[in-house]
């Protein structure tokens, strides 16, 4: 995958990491998410998952649990405001910003086990690059769900790599200290 891609796949485990641990399928879990989307804002997300007027008042009221397909709503409702939440307040931005030490960015190159033989780049290995400065853009563009962006700025990551640049430009994952 193109390294733009690798991190948006890093950033989502990175929001996931953050949220709240206990299950959804779990009476803790329900009762978090409910907390955590007690607002307009997460109403409206409910609605906009599909759950019903109804079905939100008689939870908030405690007089019924969600439907395993609620469930279903209730999480994704959780995380789409979780994920706008720690953009809006610029905390992933400080987090990933680290007062200006950046954070170190492992890269995993693509698997040549499937390269023809003599085809193959033997040399390429994993990598770790500390990267500064990007972190402001690269939430933005990641919010802004812009790919284009995104792979700008990966190309600005692997830059550092001189010589090796082009070989980590398609990634088999990407790892973020975070």
């Amino acid at each position: 995958m193109k390294g733009g891609q690798a991190l948006v796949l890093e950033l989502n485990r990175i929001v996931y990491q953050s949220g709240i641990a206990s299950p959804i399928g779990s009476q803790r879990g329900q009762n978090a998410r409910l907390r955590y989307l007690n607002s307009q804002a997460g109403r409206d997300e409910l609605r906009a998952q599909g759950v019903s007027d109804r079905a939100i008042k008689s939870w908030y009221k405690g007089k019924s649990r969600p439907s395993k397909a609620n469930l279903e709503r209730l999480d994704a409702a959780y995380w789409v405001r979780r994920r706008a939440n720690l953009i809006r307040s610029g905390w992933l931005k400080r987090h990933l910003d680290n007062s200006g030490q950046g954070r170190s960015v492992e890269i995993y190159p693509v698997d040549q086990s499937a390269v023809a033989r003599g085809r193959e780049r033997p040399n390429l290995t994993d990598r770790s690059i500390t990267v500064r400065y990007v972190w402001g853009d690269l939430v933005d563009a990641w919010a802004a769900q812009d790919t284009d962006a995104l792979d700008e700025i990966w190309d600005d990551i692997i830059t550092d790599l001189d010589s090796d640049y082009a070989a980590y430009a398609y990634v088999s994952a990407v790892g973020i200290s975070a």
